[in-house]
């Protein structure tokens, strides 16, 4: 692998022809259409993210005569070149010339500035490596430099190791802002489209984990469509909308692609289901609003989903001391269900650390975690119970 260094080029060469993808959010070309700006394995446009800072930074940074870091272009033919780092910054100037954002809090666009910054931004040389070497060689030193700045995501480094038609085509779908489905997506899925977060997702459940991405992806590298993805993708969406007829916020970033493989076969009414959702919803009892799906998709079975919020530390203490006075009195265990055997505990008198909180009427019955209805047991009587 070779690189060499030119220090001649400047902003308006590189930005010459310059085109941006608004659709897909990348730019696109460059330098009289020599140079590829967002290669496949290249992650999307991000300095417009939160404000466009990044992007307002890059041109600032011009002005003020900041210098803005090396770019490597891989040399990939004759006059033929594509951006292997610096892609963000060559984007936000491009875009900055052709009027697509402006600095100065919005209100300086590049038509609007002076000639003397205009000429200033357009004349300014950059430092660019061209750098020539095999396929294997470059995405190496794409992942190398890349390890420092705005860090590359797992998906974002796996697009570019396995970058080819099938990483085109499924960014096309599942890393596009402008896809009118995100929105749908967004209630169960979480993260940035633009750091390809759902396309992870969607890899994630058609592979069966996010271990087995990889695998797929090299596989599938050089299938023309993604049909696959998209069918298996859709099956999980469609199932969860039919399934809840309700959206949840808890619903978003649960792991639905491993509820589908679990549960998809069973048969389920959507109108219980979303009585039982709204119950559960609204108890305050339950500390994990998320479990509450898996909880009622297995049968309402598993409590431990939940995180049912257990009697609080004074209401313990008053039953203990209460239990306790009446067996002292009665010469009994002060755990109830003790005091129904016939060992050598049936009269023994159990410290507080020793026992601990129960429903006296299960929770999942109904029971509340009012005093009234908590009783303290022996740990063993109590784990033996075990229903909430």
């Amino acid at each position: 692998m070779k690189a060499i260094l030119k220090t001649k080029m400047t902003v308006a060469e590189i930005c010459e022809g310059f085109e941006f993808n608004t659709f897909e959010n990348k730019g696109l070309y460059g330098l009289a259409g020599k140079l590829t700006i967002q290669p496949e394995y290249q992650r999307n446009y991000l300095y417009a993210d939160e404000g466009g800072e990044r992007e307002v930074g890059v041109i600032n940074s011009i002005l003020n005569e900041y210098p803005i870091g090396l770019i490597y272009f891989n040399k990939v033919s004759n006059n033929k070149f594509e951006v292997l780092d610096g892609q963000q910054r060559i984007t936000s100037l491009g875009r900055f010339i052709n009027g697509k954002f402006s600095i100065e809090k919005g209100t300086q666009s590049f038509e609007g500035l002076a000639k003397e910054k205009k000429d200033k931004i357009k004349n300014t040389k950059l430092t660019i490596y061209e750098v020539e070497g095999t396929e294997t060689e470059i995405k190496e030193w794409f992942k190398t430099i890349n390890i420092t700045g705005l860090a590359l995501t797992d998906q974002e480094k796996r697009n570019a190791f396995y970058s080819g038609p099938f990483v085109t085509h499924a960014k096309e779908e599942f890393s596009n802002t402008q896809n009118s489905q995100i929105q749908m997506w967004s209630a169960y899925i979480k993260g940035n489209v633009n750091r390809q977060d759902f396309l992870e997702r969607a890899l994630a459940w058609v592979s069966k984990g996010e271990k087995n991405i990889d695998g797929y992806m090299s596989r599938h590298r050089f299938d023309t469509n993604i049909d696959e993805l998209k069918i298996y993708f859709n099956k999980v969406i469609n199932w969860i909308s039919k399934v809840f007829e309700d959206v949840e916020k808890e619903m978003c970033g649960l792991e639905w692609g491993t509820l589908y493989e679990k549960y998809n076969k069973n048969s389920y009414n959507p109108k219980k289901i979303s009585s039982k959702v709204q119950k559960l919803i609204t108890d305050d009892n339950i500390k994990k609003k998320s479990g509450i799906f898996e909880f009622i998709l297995g049968g309402s079975k598993d409590h431990s989903l939940l995180k049912v919020r257990i009697f609080d530390t004074s209401i313990k203490k008053i039953t203990y001391s209460n239990q306790t006075k009446i067996a002292n009195k009665k010469k009994e265990s002060n755990c109830p269900l003790c005091t129904l055997g016939h060992d050598a505990n049936k009269k023994k008198i159990w410290k507080f650390n020793e026992m601990e909180a129960d429903h006296v009427t299960a929770w999942s019955k109904g029971g509340s975690n009012d005093i009234k209805n908590c009783q303290m047991l022996c740990i063993t009587h109590n784990r033996v119970k075990g229903n909430l």
